[in-house]
């Protein structure tokens, strides 16, 4: 039987043969009524564009790289999910990288990335030094960051200061001067400090507003629901000096500070009141006041600029910062003793 060819998926969709290309390679515009009618030829057909063809003549492999420092945990595999999605329908394939913290780091960098088998990379929360970018851009490889500037490359992140700040503002604002922060560690020059820019939010909020901050109330988790639960628990055990709200750096953290709570015999938000960042699926549960940083619109966007780079746009890098949201539910509330020290 003879193999259907180009031509053919354009007679049937009725549109040219150059429609036909650019709807199936994901390059170029083309109307999605015209997408969808040159999708459903060349299925009616059985017409299968030969991608091998397609690499040998234009020099790409159609496949871009997506580096992150976890797989496991809910905003990178959040992210991940808006860019895998995004390059299914633009026609690409996906190779993933996970880090596994840094047990991988200088392997990928300096041997995975520069084997050439990619037209571009999407760096999620990878904080690359000049040198490494100019690395992977010497070699060809056109670079995407998620969550921070990087010298020479575009990016895309949220203002991490802001929002710790915006979450400590609102506790402050609800009467409360006696406010705990859950984040994680230093990140250490390694990734984009998240972590550290939402904790000096906390702090210039808190001291903005003239509130003193109890150093035994910042606390150091590892993002877990489980860790912040038992380090939660320890600071609410304290019935004479403990704080009347939480700020936690994700919603994980602040579920496991909610059942810590609860678990001491308090109330949320009568006797604690506890804000998290991320809108993640859990938080409509604990009816959990957040910040929605729309993680999966990060990973999307990220590829819009890539795919935008690789079919001409070379713009100035820049970095691009995506706006947050409140999302405000029962698990903050006024102070119960706003003469409370």
């Amino acid at each position: 039987m003879k193999q259907p060819r180009l031509q053919d998926v354009a007679v049937r969709a009725g549109v040219s043969t150059a429609t036909v290309s650019r709807a199936l390679s994901g390059k170029g515009h083309v109307s999605p009524r015209a997408r969808a009618r040159v999708r459903q030829a060349a299925q009616e057909l059985g017409f299968v564009v030969s991608y091998h063809a397609s690499s040998l003549a234009s020099g790409r492999s159609r496949n871009i790289g997506v580096v992150l420092p976890y797989v496991d945990r809910w905003y990178f595999s959040t992210v991940l999910e808006g860019v895998a999605g995004a390059l299914m329908e633009a026609g690409y394939d996906l190779t993933l990288y996970n880090f596994e913290g840094d047990r991988y780091r200088e392997t990928v960098l300096t041997d995975f990335l520069l084997r050439k088998r990619l037209d571009a990379a999407v760096a999620v929360s990878l904080h690359l030094d000049p040198e490494e970018t100019a690395q992977l851009l010497s070699a060809g490889i056109p670079v995407v960051g998620v969550g921070g500037p990087l010298v020479g490359v575009p990016t895309i992140s949220i203002d991490d200061f802001d929002v710790g700040r915006r979450a400590t503002e609102h506790l402050i604002g609800l009467g409360h001067r006696r406010i705990a922060h859950l984040g994680g560690a230093d990140e250490r020059e390694r990734y984009f400090p998240m972590s550290s820019d939402r904790r000096t939010g906390y702090e210039r909020a808190m001291a903005d507003a003239g509130r003193a901050i109890d150093p035994a109330w910042s606390l150091i988790a590892d993002y877990s629901l489980t860790d912040a639960y038992q380090r939660a628990k320890n600071l609410l055990a304290d019935p004479v000096d403990r704080p009347t709200a939480i700020f936690a750096a994700s919603d994980e953290m602040a579920a496991g500070a909610i059942l810590a709570a609860r678990d001491v015999g308090l109330t949320v938000p009568g006797d604690v009141s506890v804000i998290g960042v991320d809108a993640h699926p859990m938080g409509e549960a604990f009816g959990l006041t957040t910040i929605d940083q729309h993680a999966r619109r990060q990973g999307t966007h990220a590829v819009e600029r890539l795919l935008e780079h690789l079919a001409g746009g070379h713009g100035e890098p820049s970095n691009e910062v995506l706006p947050a949201h409140f999302v405000v539910r029962s698990s903050t509330g006024p102070v119960a003793d706003p003469s409370a020290h």
